[in-house]
């Protein structure tokens, strides 16, 4: 159990900074952005592509990063400059990125097996695999986390900040909240490309359909990382949105080890978000109960 629940961690790590990418969406820009379902695959099919061709892991996890921000380019582009509603833009960019990971893989898969990965280096120091991942995906989160807590405290990144906030006072404080928009679409997705990579890296191949329901994914993370360890402060939730990957992937592994079929795992999934969700509606009519039956009592 304990090497499964190192595994849980460890793979949560790496999907902490793609749970990050969908909180600069869903909570700062107020938008759901379901490109990231074909970001995450684009950063997993460029890296694999290019660790194939004998490029350094660590610069073809760059490049995923890079390429993952021009897929929130044209998301911003689309949303901003043709006027189409964020949701079907995220939804239009996706369904050309499906065509776009074909092309650059040329097949439906790309094995990643004895190549080295940005794992390599730790496994031939006689670290165990999971051990490895565990310490990259950890580095990972916490210099992105650093530099998110860094940008949105400078005057740019609390402009987008005021973008999601309330677009209509921004644009009275003379900021282009299009820019905005497009910059958060970027940065985003430059991050679910560098968390593509990763998973590709880790599961030691890339695979079309490996985007499939990961926005649930990202938002199950954010929610449960709220809902269990608050956010009362910026850094304090960009702690918890780490977190909160961490802890739905220890669930998935308990769950999983408790004899759930795993055809079932978007179901519980979908069910966890739901219930996460509604937690606040929850809470406030727990609370005016018990608040109606003092009354009553006084």
């Amino acid at each position: 159990m304990g090497n499964v629940l190192l595994g849980a961690i460890s793979l949560g790590s790496l999907w902490a900074v793609m749970a990050l990418g969908v909180y600069i969406t869903y909570r700062i820009l107020d938008v759901a952005d379901l490109t990231v379902e074909g970001t995450i695959t684009l950063g997993a099919s460029i890296c694999a592509r290019l660790l194939s061709g004998g490029i350094n892991p660590w610069a073809a996890t760059l490049v995923a990063a890079v390429v993952g921000m021009l897929a929130g380019l044209c998301t911003g582009l689309l949303h901003t400059k043709l006027r189409i509603p964020p949701l079907l833009s995220g939804i239009l960019t996706m369904i050309a990125l499906w065509s776009v990971n074909m092309r650059i893989m040329g097949k439906s898969n790309v094995s990643l097996l004895r190549i080295e990965t940005v794992f390599s280096p730790l496994q031939k120091l006689g670290l165990s695999k999971n051990m490895s991942i565990l310490i990259v995906g950890v580095a990972c989160v916490v210099v992105v986390c650093v530099l998110l807590y860094w940008f949105f405290g400078t005057e740019l990144g609390s402009a987008v900040r005021a973008t999601g906030s309330n677009a209509q006072m921004a644009r009275a404080q003379g900021i282009n909240t299009n820019n905005m928009k497009i910059l958060g679409l970027m940065i985003s997705n430059a991050m679910v490309g560098f968390s593509g990579a990763l998973i590709a890296q880790n599961q030691s191949y890339s695979d079309i359909q490996m985007g499939t329901g990961s926005i649930v994914i990202g938002l199950a993370s954010l929610i449960i990382g709220e809902v269990i360890f608050g956010t009362r402060t910026f850094k304090r939730t960009l702690v918890s949105v780490s977190l909160g990957a961490v802890v739905y992937r220890i669930i998935i592994a308990v769950v999983l080890k408790m004899g759930m079929d795993s055809n079932d795992l978007k179901l519980f999934t979908a069910i966890t978000v739901a219930v996460c969700l509604s937690l606040p509606l929850i809470r406030e009519k727990l609370f005016r109960g018990v608040s109606q039956k003092k009354g009553g009592a006084a």
